[in-house]
């Protein structure tokens, strides 16, 4: 007998190439500054924003990097692919913080190629080819927090 999972209902609909940038400028962010994945995300089709705690502001230098990275990971035609595992076996893997109290046993996994996986019930690209370039607008600090404000063309 095939057995379904039961998974939480998601109640946005994010535009697919923002929401995947997204994870890869999580992910980016991490790796070039040693930082979590963003505290707050507004994601939508025209441009989104997304905050992160740092100690210290980004230089013009490092948000060039950030966009120079972020766009050299979208051209590499990376798979976005989906894995179903249970809560238990994401423990110790993924920040389960984010999690809501009331999720089900089997979460669900977004994976950029090699680049990035995390936790996500949201609507992904099926590769990175559809994403189109990354463009940071503006970004400004305040108070511990990184606010890039981008879109993509």
């Amino acid at each position: 007998m095939n057995q379904i999972s039961q998974l939480n209902e998601h109640n946005k609909q994010e535009y697919p190439p923002m929401h995947t940038c997204e994870h890869i400028v999580n992910r980016t962010m991490i790796n070039l500054f040693g930082c979590g994945r963003a505290v707050s995300a507004h994601i939508e089709k025209k441009k989104s924003k997304l905050d992160y705690a740092l100690p210290q502001p980004l230089s013009d230098e490092d948000i060039t990097k950030l966009e120079e990275t972020v766009n050299s990971v979208i051209a590499q035609h990376l798979d976005v692919t989906v894995e179903y595992i249970t809560q238990k076996e994401a423990v110790g893997r993924f920040d389960m913080k984010r999690l809501p109290e009331n999720a089900s046993d089997t979460v669900r996994i977004v994976k950029v190629g090699d680049y990035d996986e995390c936790l996500c019930i949201g609507l992904h690209v099926n590769n990175t080819s559809e994403i189109g370039t990354f463009k940071i607008i503006s970004h400004d600090y305040n108070e511990g927090i990184l606010r890039i404000r981008f879109k993509l063309v």
